[in-house]
């Protein structure tokens, strides 16, 4: 089975992780033991680039994917152990597995790592609270927020602070309520990023949302209307048995003025 390696659904359908990230944890699955995985050796075989590759390191950390170790050699070296998991501690329930690729030099002899707390759970963004005589904000505006904040796990250069969250959510809100999805608004949003750095974050947000907002959808057309009664049924034609007249009727017979005649007739 050296010629495969099996990657769960939990890494290959990640909600939360870029395209970027996915492919680099299914690569780094991939390679032995002892591998280098460092952002200049990977960097080195993908077109991505330095920038491209940190990014989605850090994606994958943040994760649970990746976990960078600082050890002490007896040398007294430092280095950087870095520990991929084909599955996440946490979603195993237990303690990290056995590493599966590890940025350490080949002559320097594996250390089991250590065990560690867990990490405390970052406490997510709050809006301030509204004033009670203001309406409570609508889903749009807490998707506005959280599309926002999820900027930065596309690229770290898209940090935005609380109070730039807050300030640029109404806009972000508007590309929503036009019709498109949170998906639309970051591929819009992140298509074509400069490769310097990004001094000013929120002005190049604010820009964006304000050159790129699409236009309003066309109202929708007007509901059809009510059927009316059905028209009234023709009756079929028949050749009437005294003059051969055509007359419509339910069954064949005589024609109104045949019938009169023959009915005078009788009387």
């Amino acid at each position: 089975m050296s010629e495969f390696t099996v990657v769960g659904h939990h890494l290959a359908q990640h909600e939360n992780l870029s395209l970027t990230a996915i492919g680099l944890a299914t690569h780094i699955q991939s390679l032995p033991d002892g591998s280098k995985v460092g952002i200049k050796d990977l960097a080195a075989k993908f077109p991505e680039g330095e920038v491209r590759v940190a990014a989605a390191l850090r994606e994958l950390e943040a994760h649970g994917y990746l976990e960078r170790i600082k050890e002490r050699l007896p040398s007294g070296r430092i280095v950087t152990r870095t520990v991929s998991y084909d599955k996440p501690p946490h979603l195993r329930g237990q303690a990290p597995p056995e590493p599966s690729a590890v940025d350490l030099p080949p002559e320097v002899p594996r250390v089991e790592p250590k065990p560690r707390a867990p990490r405390p759970q970052r406490r997510p963004l709050r809006a301030p609270q509204p004033d009670p005589q203001d309406p409570e904000p609508g889903p749009a505006r807490t998707a506005a927020v959280d599309l926002l904040i999820g900027l930065r796990t596309y690229d770290p250069r898209l940090f935005l602070s609380e109070r730039d969250v807050l300030r640029l959510a109404p806009a972000a809100a508007e590309w929503l309520a036009r019709g498109m999805t949170p998906g639309d608004v970051k591929r819009a949003l992140t298509a074509g990023l400069p490769t310097d750095p990004i001094r000013m974050p929120a002005a190049l947000m604010a820009h964006r949302l304000a050159a790129f907002l699409p236009p309003e959808l066309p109202p929708k057309p007007p509901a059809d209307p009510l059927p009316g009664p059905p028209a009234p049924r023709r009756l079929p034609l028949q050749n009437c048995d005294g003059c051969d007249r055509a007359f419509r009727a339910e069954a064949p017979g005589m024609c109104r003025g045949c019938a009169a005649t023959v009915a005078a007739a009788v009387a």
